[in-house]
């Protein structure tokens, strides 16, 4: 699944901008010999190292893991067609190894917020000060959402129907993530950021799967 998609918030002069910045990038790992799927696979290990940055509490340092992770998955796509190496699994492997670090990212998330480890304790009631059940709701939520943008259109698209509609799409997702947990070290506002941020992904990556649900019923029904 090709990270930068097709960008609804995003305009096209931030994609042809960012893909200008990572070219060179591609252009060295092609001159290399490196395999897509080396790539695709290095973008889990990235994104399990924001899982674990994340459960720390280390937003600000996880959130550029996330940039670099998603970079990498712009990348295999990119190295794939230059090289001539993209390939029916290479797609799968892919699009299933996205899936998987959007989890461990979201689970890191959650274990910060639930209560997990952390140096910042607040002694009156011997609970972690960062800890938010509503924040811990809105991750979850905000999974279940993003699997299921990405679940609508496998779906789809194994029935032969093109679905790439809809608001919130992976590249808004992780944008809207990475500067959310940028914002999370401000005092007092940052940890609100965060949880607005998370609403935002939840609220509108659940009401894109919506808008895909109506799409393929109407392309299945012939618009009835």
């Amino acid at each position: 699944m090709d990270f930068m998609g097709e960008f609804v918030f995003l305009n096209d002069w931030a994609r042809e901008r960012y893909l200008r910045i990572i070219r060179p990038a591609g252009n060295l790992f092609a001159r290399l010999g490196v395999h897509p799927n080396i790539l695709s696979v290095l973008g889990l290990l990235l994104s399990l190292g924001a899982g674990l940055a994340y459960s720390t509490g280390s937003f600000f340092w996880a959130a550029w893991v996330v940039v670099v992770a998603g970079t990498c998955d712009v990348l295999d796509g990119q190295l794939a067609r230059q090289t001539g190496k993209n390939s029916p699994f290479g797609a799968f492997l892919d699009s299933t190894l996205d899936r998987f670090g959007e989890i461990v990212i979201f689970v890191g998330m959650a274990w910060h917020f639930a209560g997990g480890p952390s140096f910042v304790t607040d002694l009156t009631t011997m609970e972690p000060a960062h800890h938010s059940p509503l924040a811990v709701i809105l991750v979850f939520l905000a999974m279940g959402g993003s699997i299921m943008v990405s679940y609508t259109r496998a779906r789809a698209e194994g029935l032969g129907i093109d679905c790439k509609v809809g608001w919130m799409q992976r590249p808004e997702r992780i944008v809207l993530l990475i500067i959310g947990s940028l914002l999370y070290s401000i005092p007092a506002m940052g940890p609100v950021l965060m949880k607005v941020a998370l609403l935002l992904i939840a609220l509108l990556a659940n009401f894109t799967a919506f808008q895909r649900m109506v799409h393929v019923r109407s392309r299945l029904l012939g618009g009835e």
